[in-house]
């Protein structure tokens, strides 16, 4: 993995995840896109990681979106599907992913960041879906349907005008919102309570959520039944039983 994407381990079965462009604010030059694919990839691949956290390089931006010079160069029309990576759409992960949203996280930025199963963001990030600006299109926020009002994602497209980290609170795009400082503090606080639950209920539970935004009530009910079986007939659902009434912490296994 190159130095555009650095990939840090934590003995606790967290990755930390950083663009590394921060003279270029992050965009998604080729290298990052790269980077980014190859993280992905270890990370998923990683049986010893349980959660993975994406943040960028610098305090000015998470993802300032696509390389606009090389959408010139090469005179791009419509994105190749896979050219940037995204979990729930060119990139499969069974493991939940937080962002660490630092700075701006504008058009690709945002794409990026919303692909992420929870988001924190620093008190000074911004976030906007810019593609009218510059008249390109966003068929990629599409699923923003299901995390925020339609009036309000309907103003963010057509205008293009960023909003602040608390507006981005109040709408429900982002979990937390933390001081600059201690914002990987928080996305890591985060991450620990997700830990603290048994491996394969956190998979039953991440799988149900993503379900029920696909799906009708009956239909996402009798998926999200059948995707929990292997979480009801492991050890784990015996043992945390177990623990609670032997008012000591679970060990959990996931088998």
């Amino acid at each position: 993995m190159s130095d555009a994407v650095l990939f840090d381990t934590r003995d606790d079965g967290i990755a930390i995840i950083t663009l590394n462009r921060p003279e270029k604010r992050n965009c998604l030059t080729k290298d990052v896109r790269e980077g980014l694919y190859a993280a992905w990839e270890r990370f998923e691949t990683d049986p010893t990681l349980r959660v993975a956290v994406l943040t960028g390089s610098g305090d000015k931006a998470f993802c300032a979106g696509g390389d606009l010079e090389e959408m010139v160069q090469t005179g791009m029309r419509v994105p190749p599907r896979d050219l940037i990576p995204v979990p729930y759409d060119n990139v499969e992960l069974t493991k939940p992913t937080i962002a660490a949203i630092n700075g701006a996280a504008f058009a690709g930025g945002w794409l990026i960041a919303q692909s992420c199963d929870l988001a924190v963001a620093s008190t000074t990030a911004t976030f906007a879906v810019t593609e009218v600006k510059v008249g390109r299109s966003s068929p990629w926020a599409a699923p923003l349907i299901h995390m925020i009002p339609q009036r309000i994602m309907m103003e963010i497209l057509l205008t293009g005008t960023p909003i602040t980290a608390q507006r981005a609170y109040e709408i429900g795009l982002v979990n937390r919102i933390s001081e600059p400082a201690t914002l990987l503090d928080t996305a890591l606080e985060l991450a620990r309570e997700i830990l603290a639950g048994a491996p394969l209920s956190v998979r039953a539970a991440r799988e149900t959520v993503m379900l029920a935004t696909e799906m009708g009530r009956s239909a996402a009910l009798q998926a999200a039944r059948h995707a929990s079986e292997h979480c009801y007939n492991s050890d784990d659902a015996q043992e945390g039983p177990r623990a609670f009434a032997e008012r000591r912490a679970p060990e959990w296994s996931a088998r």
